[in-house]
């Protein structure tokens, strides 16, 4: 009889490979991503086809400048919406839509040069317009990513994005100078157009499966509130947004201003405006491919303040040189830093993030991208109007450093990860006669020791935080003042279907969260739960 097969090392599992292209070897990651890939071709085609348009248009740095602002503000302002629709929406459906947005919004551009309408207004606009489109996409897609993948593919998938990113930041601005340069920019957005039509079709040929909720769909104006109330009660995600807020408010610097940064280098002009992009874009890509490594030896904090610091010298030699030779190293470096950095802080918010809520967390993560990047391109342009180029970005290479430092010394994150899987412990109550209106508020009494009921409202903190996270609409502690050991913990819910999608909220760390709680409780009997539906007692 032939020897038995040995078992297979746990370092085999491929879904424990954690190695950069790993997740590249599963055919729905792999396809999508490749969409993801023509989408972001697209996108830097339109940026850098808009950018430069604008400096035929006008000289002033302020209107180069609002370029950015108008590709970016859209994802600051409706992007926690767009986020909502794909937690609540079939997102394959959603995805599809946002390609075909964009490629309408293509052939408007497009069109306008033609018929010679472009006036920066108007340019500014029609980017605006392409950017809803952006705010739409973003979210449904990061939401997508952790269902193509396990848990511990994850980094390498984000880093594989934002290869994608980086290799699009090439590709796109190479094939943009060339259809400049040779056929006239309009023909820019007509590339961009079919590129964008052809990722929708494959989109549509993805055979996901959505699964309904069988609680039915949240409303809209719910599923926002209950999306910032997850955030603001996660300290971890406060840290996160405000890291990659300062990030980015500072980085747009260059990235905004940096048509005029290659235009002041010797024989600067569209080439040297494409080459800078590119090396930027190669720096992104290697360093994407050697994150699994530096995970290895750095934490994050040291990932995020060291690419904080890069990023900061690289600016700082764009503002000081007027030759090539050192513009190119610079921008290398500045895409070195720029993927370390982001791939950090997007890692650490994908973990903190359950699936119930990760397109409208994304969402947040991506307002404070584009916000930042959005106010950061105004403020370092007016600053650049009212003095010089280089002076601007001088100052931001300095103070993003500096501003970073403080964020992480008053936030930082330790490392401690929580699992958000939803944990079924705990079971739905039933009631004979559901309510159909009305806010629900829920009474759970407790009896402690009087002598440990500091303890117990510090304890009672978490539950608060635990409650709101899943969607409580308001949450209080009640103290009986006639028995001191009595507390009463009162949450109310927007309805009995609302309490209801709670429970399918619960995580590990919620139940011992409620374990915690129970052992203060000195009663014989369980803690007693009531329920009340709050009844109008208007006059009809």
């Amino acid at each position: 009889m032939p020897d038995a097969k040995p078992p297979e090392s746990p370092s085999l599992d491929p879904d424990q490979d954690k190695s950069t292209l790993a997740p590249l070897r599963r055919p729905v990651f792999r396809m999508l991503w490749t969409t993801w890939l023509m989408a972001n071709v697209c996108m830097w085609m339109n940026d850098v086809a808009a950018a430069w348009l604008m400096t035929s248009l006008t000289t002033k740095p302020i209107w180069v400048a609002l370029v950015q602002t108008a590709a970016t503000l859209p994802v600051f302002l409706l992007g926690l919406p767009s986020g909502a629709l794909a937690d609540i929406l079939d997102r394959r459906r959603y995805f599809l839509m946002t390609q075909i947005w964009i490629a309408g919004v293509a052939m408007l551009l497009c069109a306008a040069i033609v018929l010679d309408l472009v006036t920066p207004p108007l340019l500014l606009a029609l980017v605006f317009f392409n950017g809803i489109g952006l705010a739409m996409r973003w979210p449904v897609f990061s939401a997508i990513v952790p269902e193509l993948v396990p848990r511990a593919q994850l980094p390498a998938a984000l880093a594989l994005n934002g290869v994608s990113m980086n290799a699009s930041r090439i590709i796109g601005p190479l094939v943009a100078g060339a259809l400049i340069a040779s056929v006239g920019s309009e023909w820019v957005f007509v590339l961009n157009a079919v590129l964008s039509l052809a990722s929708a079709v494959i989109i549509w040929r993805w055979k996901r499966e959505h699964v309904p909720n069988p609680l039915g769909r949240e409303k809209l104006w719910s599923a926002m509130r209950v999306g910032v109330q997850f955030v603001s009660q996660s300290a971890r995600l406060r840290a996160v947004f405000l890291q990659v807020f300062l990030f980015f408010f500072h980085s747009t610097a260059c990235v905004s201003m940096l048509p005029l940064l290659a235009q002041g280098l010797e024989e600067g002009g569209a080439g040297t405006f494409t080459l800078l992009l590119a090396t930027m874009g190669m720096g992104a890509i290697l360093a994407a491919l050697a994150l699994p490594r530096l995970r290895q030896r750095l934490s994050r904090d040291h990932l995020v303040l060291g690419g904080t610091a890069l990023q900061s010298a690289g600016m700082l030699v764009m503002a000081m040189t007027s030759h090539l030779y050192f513009a190119v190293p610079a921008m290398f470096v500045f895409g070195v830093a720029w993927i370390s950095t982001a791939n950090s802080l997007s890692v650490s918010a994908q973990f903190s993030l359950p699936d119930w809520v990760r397109a409208r967390g994304m969402s947040i993560y991506q307002m404070a991208i584009m916000g930042g990047s959005a106010m950061g391109a105004a403020l370092w342009g007016q600053l650049a109007t009212v003095t010089d180029v280089h002076l601007a970005v001088g100052v931001a290479s300095v103070s993003g450093v500096l501003l970073a430092a403080l964020a992480q010394r008053h936030n930082r994150d330790r490392g401690i990860e929580e699992d958000m899987t939803p944990s079924r412990v705990i079971q739905r109550p039933v009631a004979e006669a559901p309510p159909s209106s009305g806010h629900l508020m829920v009474h759970i009494e407790y009896l402690i020791d009087p002598a440990r009921s500091d303890d117990f409202r510090a304890l009672m903190q978490e539950s608060r935080r635990s409650r709101l996270r899943q969607g409580a609409l308001a949450w209080e502690l009640l103290h009986d003042i006639t028995e001191p050991g009595r507390f009463v913990e009162q949450v109310i819910d927007e309805s009995w279907t609302d309490h209801l999608r709670r429970f399918d909220r619960v995580t590990g760390a919620d139940v011992a969260l409620r374990e915690r709680k129970l052992a203060f409780h000195i009663a014989e009997a369980p803690p007693r739960v009531t329920r009340y539906v709050l009844e109008s007692t208007a006059h009809t």
